[in-house]
Formats: structure tokens, sequence, C-alpha cells
């Protein structure tokens, strides 16, 4: 989230409790916690990587993107977070529902006065 802007226009009041939980400094107190405690009172830890950070990691570190991937994925892994999940997929439904939305405003222009222009947003925050 440190390239957030924190605007809060794409968020509701009840997304803002979970932005709160996803910072470093709350990460690594849950995974302090679940180091200390009984494993079946840990709380479940859930990372997604969303595409845009993939290169960045693969060209830092001189690296296939498949490679930071899964080095990514076993170090987050080693740190104590359960599951690890890949947005790429979610990222391409998002810009195929936009693209429909898109051409569905286009063909109305003509008789909806507010169809264009669309404003969309892919924000990995």
């Amino acid at each position: 989230l440190s390239d957030c802007l924190a605007c809060d226009n794409c968020m509701t009041s009840e997304e803002g409790a979970r932005v709160f939980q996803q910072n470093q400094k709350e990460l690594f107190r849950v995974l302090n916690l679940n180091k200390k405690c009984d494993t079946s009172k840990h709380k479940v830890l859930a990372v997604s990587i969303c595409p845009q950070s993939l290169p960045y990691f693969a060209a830092k570190f001189n690296l296939s993107v498949n490679d930071a991937a899964k080095r990514l994925c076993g170090f987050l892994k080693s740190l104590g977070v359960h599951y690890v999940f890949d947005t790429t997929i979610a990222a391409d439904f998002s810009i195929l529902e936009s693209q429909r939305e898109f051409v569905q405003r286009y063909q109305r222009r003509s008789q909806e006065e507010h169809a264009l222009p669309m404003f969309a947003s892919a924000c990995p925050g």
C-alpha cells in the first residue's frame, strides 16, 4: 500500500477496516503471535500478489517473472503465510469487464448523455 494515494475512492467504510490489516506492521504482529500460540489459535494469513509487482521483483533480482513468483511465494510461506494468491486472473477478468462495459456505453452514446466518458481503474492497492 505504499504506492496508494489514500484517497479512499476505491473503498467503503467496511473495506477500510480490511485495509488497516494490510500493512507491514500488522503482518509481522500476526506472524509473531502465530509463532507464540497454539496452532489451533493461529490467524490464517493470506497474501495476494498483483501482476504489476512481479516484473519489479524479477528485474531487481535478475530472475524470470516465473522464478520471481516462485521465490516470493516461498519467502512468504517461510515467514508463516498460509496462502499466497496470484491476482493475474482477477486482473484479466477486470479488464474484460471494463471492455464489455465500454462497448455497451459506446453503443449507447447517442441515446444517453452520460454514457461517455467512462472512467476505470485497476489499482492493486
